[in-house]
């Protein structure tokens, strides 16, 4: 059985209360959680953040190659992204490479891999 990894506070940014510890979300603080989890609830955007994981900063196509799909597709997903903050756009001349702009990104895909790994839903690395 895998341990689940440890919070990282230098990757989180300032250390903030407990889940258990804090006040009950509020309505509008639960739409905003479910639209982070509704803009991750796609197999093409989690397999091109895990590139982005992976690489630290891609292009649309090489995403595109190492998700094996069409430049024009993923472009559409990336943008998704961007629109919703979860990823940065930088242009390097003809190109523009893509980011993950917060650490928490890459903590949530580690602790939802890690998940589903340990409640047995095919997910095998």
């Amino acid at each position: 059985m895998r341990s689940r990894p440890p919070p990282r506070d230098d990757i989180l940014g300032p250390p903030k209360p407990a889940l258990h510890h804090r006040p009950l979300l509020t309505p509008d603080q639960a739409s905003a959680l479910a639209r982070v989890f509704k803009i991750l609830a796609n197999d093409t955007r989690l397999r091109l953040l895990h590139a982005l994981v992976r690489a630290g900063e891609l292009c649309v196509g090489d995403l595109a190659a190492a998700v094996g799909m069409q430049p024009q597709a993923v472009s559409n997903q990336l943008q998704r992204l961007v629109d919703q903050r979860i990823l940065g756009a930088q242009r390097h001349g003809h190109h523009v490479h893509y980011q993950i702009v917060d650490p928490c990104v890459t903590s949530l895909l580690n602790y939802g891999l890690c998940l589903a790994e340990e409640t047995g839903k095919g997910v095998e690395g």
